[in-house]
């Protein structure tokens, strides 16, 4: 592929990579993000019992007062901690107490857009069914089908799309979900968001389409369907 989508792709990967969404010295931002209540000894436990996957000690901190919007440096929620732990019973039980679904960590990625480039259903369609909003983007303007369709979690794609999710959305680099998925040769996803109606004719900023992505990432079989 040409210097300019390698460019972006490895953007993408390196963005999440794990999930862990460093950047510079963000690890060092606390101060941006004030606890919401006067005891941040029980909020940090909060966080902590999450990191660790202590469902017990998630509920003792709840039980004591523990804020369930408290943030780690990174802007974390323990919501967002436990989609990262793969920890749904945890997120039960934090949403329950009153988690925010929606609230973004320091990078703009919410609890959504990390359970979809995860490619967790199940934490998706939680999200979804509690409110968690489609349309925000991170700091690189990428939405959760975006980073679903990069990815290949073609069922996580497909759950985006029925709960509204526009299926041609060109963030900032211009580059649609069926772009990215032809780019990284995600057939299966490919093939999903044709049948969705995703429109194969747009173009980059580049002047490049889904097909010629294919094409240089040298994906022949996606390259055939997109023809």
């Amino acid at each position: 592929m040409t210097s300019k989508y390698n460019s972006l792709s490895t953007r993408f990967l390196v963005h999440f990579s794990s999930l862990a969404l460093l950047i510079g010295g963000l690890c060092m931002a606390t101060q941006a993000w004030a606890q919401a209540e006067s005891n941040p000894s029980v909020n940090a436990q909060l966080l902590v019992a999450a990191r660790n996957t202590d469902a017990e000690a998630v509920k003792k901190s709840l039980d004591r007062g523990a804020v369930p919007n408290s943030r780690n440096r990174l802007g974390k929620t323990s919501l967002y901690i436990s989609i990262e732990k793969n920890r749904i019973d945890i997120a039960h039980m934090l949403i329950a107490a009153g988690a925010d679904v929606n609230l973004p960590s320091l990078e703009k990625v919410t609890p959504l857009i990390a359970a979809s480039y995860a490619g967790s259903l199940p934490f998706v369609d939680l999200l979804l069914k509690q409110g968690a909003k489609h349309e925000p983007t991170d700091r690189l303007h990428k939405s959760a089908l975006v980073y679903a369709a990069g990815m290949g979690h073609s069922a996580v794609a497909e759950r985006l799309l029925e709960a509204g999710a526009p299926i041609d959305h060109a963030p900032v680099d211009a580059l649609t979900p069926l772009m990215w998925a032809a780019g990284q040769g995600h057939m299966e996803t490919v093939k999903l968001l044709l049948a969705k109606g995703a429109n194969k004719s747009l173009k980059d900023e580049r002047g490049l389409t889904a097909l010629d992505m294919a094409h240089e990432a040298k994906h022949p079989d996606i390259a055939t369907l997109l023809q």
